[in-house]
């Protein structure tokens, strides 16, 4: 069964008791199940940039397949005792639904109790195993003091089982703890406090923070018995790496990578980082750090910035382009991309997705309105040298000259850009024919319409 959620179809499969509903992204032989870790249902999945950006990643290893457990999103209400098997009963049923014999299981966070617990129960539907940050127990005991002080993990639970979103532990920002990268984000913690709200209610919410909190599977770990990654940020402090390290010892085979970052949710940070090991670990390829790599390259510059310059005198120029630099670093990172380099006053980024890239310069245009800048933005999609941190090759230049042709406030972009935008809500006005310097051919170029 079926549901059109917007421009998202939900699929829905009986399981427990009621109707559990799942989502699909990207195709491809490999199917990959991915375990809820965090309280985001997947109707909403896409509305936030970087957890936007880690579906597509993941799905662009195989087809991706996520689901609401029960009382959580889209899912109907828990009824009964809410335990870690009925989660696991509920992916069995999903990959039921999905005629999927067998499917690559990614836990990430929370997530990883159901996957240990489905991996080890049910080794006939795994065929391989990725855990992230995940953990067998959160509480300390005699033979696990890496775990949390149990006062503490009370004191979270009933914080946030009640009305209104409480992060704090001990008086600390708990949110901050969790994400440090984005802690200081507006826009992207005040998307996760609503779609925390809109996934459950504070009774909900309080059931499955204690049963996550107080679960222990370090019994089933022997169990397992398909190939596994365990996957740790190095500096990750809500969850120390040192549990990841206790996955892999305690799972027959299991390989264990450290990677750096500081973060808990899987799509914050150095996320490209951990993509990479899975698709490596799932297809035997290597990902985006191969030589070459597909990218949406967005080309920035200030417009008549020497007169502007002038105009205000250094101290004040320099303020001014400072606070300009911040905004439209804050842009391209809420939109999944990466500041490859800076070219004197503008920028180069990268972006996995060519919507992403529009979005981010729509948002760079209002942005440098709002401190009386004018900018000119060029945006090309193609296949790029990664040179260290650095790109290199034809799709550079020809992103660099498309900016060149733009006006104050335009977004142009090639037809490359506007082809595979076909079909999305952004429109297009053709800007004509150009002869690009350096680059054969000419090239049809488009203006974003406001």
């Amino acid at each position: 069964m079926g549901v059109w959620w917007g421009a998202v179809v939900i699929e829905y499969v009986k399981a427990g008791g009621g109707f559990v509903a799942y989502r699909l992204w990207g195709s491809g032989p490999l199917d990959l199940l991915y375990m809820p870790g965090v309280l985001v249902s997947v109707d909403v999945a896409d509305d936030e940039p970087h957890l936007a950006r880690w579906h597509r990643r993941l799905a662009s290893i195989g087809r991706l397949i996520a689901f609401d457990p029960p009382g959580l999103g889209l899912s109907d209400a828990v009824e009964g005792e809410l335990t870690l098997d009925r989660i696991a009963d509920c992916a069995r049923a999903v990959l039921d639904a999905l005629n999927i014999e067998r499917a690559a299981v990614i836990g990430a966070n929370a997530g990883g109790a159901y996957s240990v617990v489905l991996a080890a129960t049910a080794p006939d539907r795994v065929s391989s195993l990725v855990l992230i940050d995940a953990t067998a127990r959160t509480i300390e005991a005699d033979d696990y003091p890496i775990g949390y002080p149990r006062s503490l993990a009370e004191q979270f639970v009933e914080r946030r089982s009640k009305p209104g979103i409480d992060w704090s532990v001990r008086s600390a920002d708990g949110f901050a703890l969790m994400n440090p990268s984005l802690k200081d984000d507006a826009s992207y913690r005040r998307w996760t406090e609503q779609a925390v709200r809109r996934c459950a209610s504070p009774a909900v919410i309080g059931r499955y923070d204690r049963l996550l909190a107080f679960a222990d599977v370090r019994p089933l770990l022997s169990a397992i018995d398909v190939p596994t990654l365990v996957l740790a940020r190095r500096d990750n402090v809500f969850m120390p790496s040192a549990h990841g390290r206790y996955l892999a010892e305690n799972i027959a085979g299991a390989r264990f990578a450290e990677v750096s970052g500081t973060d808990y949710a899987p799509w914050s940070g150095e996320s490209d980082a951990i993509a990479d090991l899975i698709e490596e670990f799932l297809t035997g390829r290597q990902g985006s750090n191969s030589e070459r790599l597909l990218t949406t390259l967005l080309f920035t510059d200030i417009v008549d910035s020497t007169g502007t310059a002038i105009a205000l005198r250094d101290r004040a120029w320099r303020a001014l382009l400072d606070n300009h630099d911040s905004a439209l670093r804050a842009a391209i990172a809420r939109y999944g991309g990466v500041a490859v380099n800076t070219t004197g006053d503008g920028f180069l980024a990268r972006f996995d997705s060519p919507t992403q890239a529009v979005r981010a310069a729509q948002e760079i245009h209002s942005a440098a309105a709002d401190s009386a800048l004018a900018v000119r933005i060029g945006i090309h999609s193609g296949e790029c040298e990664r040179r260290g941190d650095d790109l290199a090759g034809l799709t550079v230049h020809i992103a660099a000259r498309v900016a060149g042709n733009a006006g104050p406030g335009d977004v142009l972009v090639s037809r490359t850009v506007r082809d595979l935008l076909a079909g999305s809500e952004l429109r297009f006005v053709d800007r004509g024919e150009y002869e690009l310097k350096g680059v054969p051919d000419r090239w049809q170029i488009f203006g974003l319409q406001p």
